[in-house]
């Protein structure tokens, strides 16, 4: 398994011999499109978060995973192939990139990479940029879930390490920007996705991040799960923690789907 992140530089060599996947994206914010458009990696494709990457909101919170039909004719109509790496990026210090990662490991896709530092990163390293939206040459993509650990609300109250990944106040409830109800599982420690870069928007050193993880239980051989406010941002700290050798599970709904019930509890 090839690791999950690619540095700019690395791309720069490698661009011609990869799939390059663009996922612009703010969370309650416009898609990405036009940004695509104004300057991309070459050959990239755009990837809309909210239509490829996401089932409608409602039953399973606001982010659902896709229907496997939509996401894999996605994948291919941007043209991922099972034998091809397949690079992501966005300008959101990975967190909608580590959505797709997610995905397309999930997937059974065996090398998927993520832009360390995000589209900021390819600037910096002065790599060539393309604007408009040219032709994509379709992929031969196939694959079925089942290859990232998921845990769904039942199961949640089992899982020995339980992460937040939210920032810190929504996790103690202090304000909740999103949704109807403010708190946390019961039982879940917080580890930000903020804690998972450097002031660059780099992932910070696996020694780091590993004394991150393992200041809340979270390290190898244990049974760990993260979630966040709708299943996306999760996917940061999963990245983060395969940095370590932590396998952690996804709680796809996350909070959204959580607070649905009222009889579960909310700390």
């Amino acid at each position: 398994m090839t690791s999950p992140l690619i540095s700019a530089a690395e791309l720069r060599h490698q661009r011609s011999g990869a799939t390059i996947l663009d996922v612009r994206y703010r969370m309650g914010g416009p898609a990405g499109l036009e940004e695509f458009e104004s300057g991309h990696v070459p050959g990239a494709a755009y990837v809309d978060l909210d239509h490829d990457l996401a089932a409608p909101p409602g039953e399973g919170g606001r982010h659902p995973l896709p229907d496997p039909q939509t996401f894999v004719e996605a994948m291919r109509r941007c043209g991922v192939s099972n034998d091809r790496p397949v690079v992501v990026y966005d300008d959101w210090l990975g967190h909608a990139a580590a959505r797709c990662w997610w995905l397309l490991r999930h997937y059974g896709h065996q090398d998927v990479r993520v832009l360390d530092g995000a589209w900021a990163a390819w600037q910096a390293e002065g790599g060539e940029i393309e604007t408009g939206a040219g032709p994509i040459e379709p992929g031969d993509f196939d694959g079925e879930p089942g290859g990232m650990p998921v845990v769904e609300a039942s199961g949640v109250p089992e899982v020995p390490v339980l992460i937040d990944a939210r920032a810190p106040e929504r996790y103690r409830g202090e304000v909740e920007p999103v949704d109807p109800v403010a708190g946390h599982i019961p039982g879940a420690v917080n580890v930000p996705t903020s804690a998972n870069v450097d002031d660059t928007g780099h992932f910070r050193s696996g020694h780091e991040l590993a004394q991150t993880y393992a200041g809340v239980g979270a390290v190898p051989d244990t049974e760990v799960a993260v979630y966040c406010g709708s299943g996306v941002t999760a996917a940061h700290d999963v990245l983060a923690l395969e940095l370590v050798g932590v396998s952690a599970a996804l709680y796809p709904g996350s909070w959204s789907d959580w607070i649905t019930d009222p009889d579960r509890p909310v700390e």
